[in-house]
Parts: structure tokens; C-alpha cells; sequence
């Protein structure tokens, strides 16, 4: 099976398939290296968000690149300190100045909180406005989109949830497929401890893969999107050299076998102490 590079989502736009991802790279050189470094690799999706501290460093990154920005799909996120309707409508302001961009590819609701309608109505009015791309929401159960199918009037079109082959998240990726959601993940490769499970090595063995390189394939192969982490130019060209092979259909069932519903975070049901 070959797999697009992007995936169409339910308003029409392209969003790639692999993005890079910014989290725990409070360091502002760090973080704009790894977005260069990133970039230069190939990389058309940086994911970043308010609570990470370096949006300015992502957007400098953008513009010191030369890459056309309708070439480039930029995430970010409001935090939970940030939300309701007016809260949200300020935060993106400031994020928007931090990355120093006209407009934002995706927005999402960082977590679910009590106030998670009123803060996704302001996403809402973004997207009308055309400020952003594509609404959506991150670390939602099925009973938080619930909450918004009764009073909100857009999908979310993204959910970014922690996902990987410890946690594969089954029934709620069936519940967003159903409702034209596609899922981001996080922490796409868990811990790494899967690398050394047999069913991940004999795959790396049979492919010529490296065990990151099979899980996010396996991610691919599930209809996921995936923003790995990684510092190390070497490691960040790797993550994306997985469009050229494919898993069989009981290799990919093996490697969701072993989930155990271990998170390496917060529940989002626990997200609300955040």
C-alpha cells in the first residue's frame, strides 16, 4: 500500500503526514535549530504551542528558512491558563506575533477544560475569519467532542492525542474516524520500550529499518499523523525516511496487539488539574 505524504481533511486541506515537533524545547536555540534542521531535511509541518515557550524561536526558524509559507503547515495551541472565548481570542493574537506569521495552518485546545465550548467557539470564529487553516482540539475523549457536538456548529478536524503502540487508542480512533477527526499523535513513539519487543525487531530486521522507523510507519499505516521529537539532525532526517516500504496487514495487527494502555502523561480526564 503506498500512503500519500499528506492526508486530506474534512474541509479539504492537505496536512502531511509526519510534522516535527517542538515540545520540552523551551531553549530557544534548540528549538530554532531543530526546526531548521528539520526543515532542511524535509519537513513541511512544525507543531509547537503557547505553553512551550518558543514560538518565537519556531518563527524565526520559518522565515530565516526561504520556504514559501503556503509550502508550510504550522501548528500551535492555546493553554489551559488561556482559555474561553476572549482568553482564546487574545492568546492567539500573541501567538500569531510570536511566530510572526499572517495566520496559522491549525489551532487546537491544548486540553480539555471545563471551559472547552466557549474556548472552541473563539476557534470557530478564527477559522471564519480565516485566520487559521483548520480548527481542532487536542488530548479530547469521545465525551469531550460530545460536549461540543451539542453547541458548537464546526468539527474540530484534528485531534492530537498521546498514541503509540503501548497506548493505541483503538476505540477513540475509531470513534474520530467516524466523524471525519483524524488523529495526531504524540509521543508516536511511546517510551522507546517497544523497540526491543520481537515483533519490532524482526520487522526492523525484515524492513532494514530502525525500530522508530517501523512504529511510525505502523502510526502511518493506522491513518495517523505523527510529530516526532528529536534534537539530532541525524535522528530527524531518519524519522522521515518512512514512505519507502509498507507493513502487511498482520504486522500491522501484531504491533497494535501490544498495546497495554500504558500513558506516558496525564488521562485526559485528569487534564483538568493542569
Amino acid at each position: 500500500m503506498t500512503i500519500s505524504k499528506t492526508i486530506t481533511l474534512a474541509n479539504g486541506v492537505e496536512m502531511p503526514r509526519i510534522g516535527y515537533g517542538t515540545f520540552r524545547m523551551k531553549d530557544h536555540e534548540l528549538a530554532y535549530q531543530g526546526t531548521i534542521d528539520a526543515l532542511n531535511a524535509g519537513y513541511r509541518a512544525i507543531d509547537t504551542a503557547a505553553i512551550y515557550e518558543n514560538e518565537e524561536a519556531v518563527g524565526r526558524a520559518i522565515k530565516e528558512s526561504g520556504i514559501a509559507r503556503e509550502d508550510l503547515f504550522i501548528t500551535t495551541k492555546v493553554w489551559n491558563t488561556d482559555q474561553g472565548y476572549d482568553n482564546t481570542l487574545k492568546a492567539f493574537e500573541t501567538s500569531l506575533k510570536k511566530l510572526d506569521l499572517e495566520y496559522v495552518d491549525l489551532y487546537l485546545v491544548h486540553w480539555p477544560k471545563p471551559t472547552l465550548v466557549d474556548t472552541y467557539k473563539a476557534i470557530e470564529r478564527l477559522y471564519e475569519e480565516k485566520l487559521i487553516r483548520v480548527p481542532g482540539v487536542s488530548n479530547f475523549h469521545e465525551h469531550h467532542f460530545e460536549q461540543l457536538f451539542a453547541e458548537t456548529t464546526i468539527k474540530p478536524m484534528v485531534n492530537q492525542v498521546e498514541c503509540h503502540p503501548s497506548l493505541s487508542q483503538d476505540s477513540l480512533r475509531e470513534f474520530c474516524a467516524k466523524e471525519n477527526i483524524v488523529i495526531t499523535a504524540w509521543a508516536p513513539l511511546g517510551t522507546g520500550i517497544v523497540f526491543t519487543h520481537p515483533v519490532v525487531k524482526k520487522l526492523a530486521a525484515k524492513y532494514e529499518k530502525t525500530p522508530a522507523q517501523i512504529v511510525l510507519r505502523w502510526q502511518l499505516e493506522i491513518g495517523n499523523i505523527v510529530i516526532p521529537k528529536s534534537s539530532t539532525p541525524e535522528r530527524i532526517a531518519d524519522n522521515l525516511n518512512i514512505f519507502d516500504f509498507s507493513l502487511q496487514n498482520d504486522e500491522i495487527a501484531a504491533i497494535t496487539a501490544l498495546n497495554t494502555d500504558h500513558r506516558t502523561s496525564l488521562n485526559p480526564d485528569d487534564g483538568y488539574n493542569l
